[in-house]
């Protein structure tokens, strides 16, 4: 069994005065990016949500619940034709397999309570460690900064304006025309 060995790197001054972190495992080199738990706890709440935080070693886990919100989450099923109105104004999209918030660090599940699923609440998990070459939309470079903005605004999304499922199986919608609808 080979083990890497790994070498913490700081760069220099990097977007907005935030400082890049790398690891060089072997001939890869990965972004270590190290969000503030306070930062991640105050931004859920900001946005109308509790958390609790599981520190992982590649990861972050963040089990967010809504407070005061009459309905479920704006997750829904981007393929159902009565969201269509939703799918034309929403700006995060998740794969149903893997959980993957499209073209984010970020990977979205449900929660359960026994067999029942949480309308209100939801898993979300932050890599922490990515390809020196990942890029989001506009080959925008990653940042603990960034990562506390995608999430504040994945967070309103899933209030306001809906996050949109697409496939099959895996993620299950917590809502949709339907649903939010009837009484």
């Amino acid at each position: 069994m080979h083990t890497a060995s790994l070498k913490v790197q700081k760069q220099g001054d990097n977007i907005k005065g935030y400082r890049m972190k790398y690891l060089q495992a072997g001939e890869h080199r990965l972004v270590a990016l190290d969000p503030d738990h306070e930062a991640l706890s105050q931004i859920a709440q900001e946005t109308g949500y509790s958390c609790e935080i599981i520190k992982e070693r590649r990861s972050i886990i963040m089990h967010v619940t809504a407070m005061d919100f009459p309905g479920p989450l704006l997750l829904f099923d981007a393929s159902d034709s009565a969201n269509l109105g939703w799918f034309s104004r929403t700006q995060f999209y998740v794969d149903s397999i893997s959980g993957v918030v499209l073209q984010t660090p970020i990977l979205l599940a449900n929660t359960f309570d026994g067999n029942k699923i949480l309308r209100d609440s939801v898993k979300l998990t932050l890599t922490t460690e990515l390809p020196a070459g990942f890029r989001l939309p506009g080959r925008r470079s990653l940042t603990e900064h960034v990562v506390y903005t995608l999430l504040y605004n994945l967070l309103t999304a899933l209030r306001d304006t809906g996050v949109a499922i697409c496939g099959k199986s895996g993620i299950r919608p917590l809502t949709g025309i339907k649903h939010r609808f009837s009484a």
